[in-house]
């Protein structure tokens, strides 16, 4: 029971971490970590990640909304596209007969830590108000549909993409590209666990329940902490929470 529980928080810090701080789903930590150590099948994994993750996003948008760094106009746009595209995605994916690579999301995870230690983020809010408001629909809606699709096709890395477009496709400045990310993330991961769980019944409640409550308070903890942080900041932090769960994941993908 001891080792479940460390396991249980360790999974949870680390996918707390990257989704208060950068909006990174909680799958991508969780379910390595849940099959490799616990032993628990990978579908199983995946849904308990995703219900982790419902609460975790949810705790870091109202932060993140209630220090103003969250754009839910468009968040709802890409939302609804994001969540329409990744069943073509998945549709279009089924009728593939090859397989994609399972470590794409997390690479990508790895490489945009470094790039956010390397090349931070800037943006201001005044610069983000000068982009015509035709101009940012047309962008989330369009990039909804690349996220969408590319996550259902796929079938991970839908925060770090989200993360990735917001703020060097549509210009969003960090925080409230990590805040619009996690208000996404937060209604994606609600369905996805409500299907997993119709689909393969419900997991191990001790395991849900423990990744819930861990994911839950260390999201809070960053989010309360990015939301203080000055941007330069706020960028060397992302870019060093995504580069060490970036390596740690591969590792834990290599001891599996």
């Amino acid at each position: 029971m001891l080792y479940t529980v460390l396991i249980c928080f360790l999974a949870g810090m680390g996918a707390g971490l990257g989704t208060g701080f950068a909006g990174m789903s909680a799958a991508a930590v969780i379910s390595p970590m849940l099959i490799t150590f616990l032993g628990i099948p990978a579908y199983s994994a995946v849904g308990i990640a995703l219900a982790s993750d419902v609460l975790a996003s949810a705790v870091s948008a109202y932060t993140y909304g209630k220090n103003k760094n969250l754009d839910v106009k468009n968040g709802l746009i890409m939302m609804v596209t994001v969540l329409c595209f990744t069943m073509v995605g998945s549709w279009v994916s089924s009728l593939v007969p090859s397989q994609t690579v399972g470590n794409t999301s997390v690479c990508m995870t790895f490489l945009l830590g470094i790039k956010f230690i390397v090349r931070p983020v800037m943006t201001t809010r005044e610069s983000m108000a000068q982009v015509d408001s035709k101009k940012r629909v047309i962008q989330s809606i369009l990039c909804g549909m690349l996220v969408g699709f590319i996550c259902g096709f796929v079938g991970a890395g839908g925060g770090m993409m989200l993360l990735l477009v917001l703020t060097s496709v549509l210009g969003y400045e960090l925080k409230t590209a990590v805040g619009t990310s996690v208000f996404i993330m937060a209604f994606t991961a609600l369905t996805g666990s409500v299907s997993h769980f119709a689909i393969g019944g419900l997991p191990d409640f001790t395991v849900l329940a423990l990744c819930v409550l861990f994911t839950f308070l260390w999201a809070r903890v960053a989010a309360r902490f990015a939301n203080k942080a000055s941007p330069l900041v706020l960028n060397r932090a992302t870019g060093v929470v995504l580069t060490v769960l970036g390596g740690a994941i591969m590792l834990v993908n290599w001891l599996g």
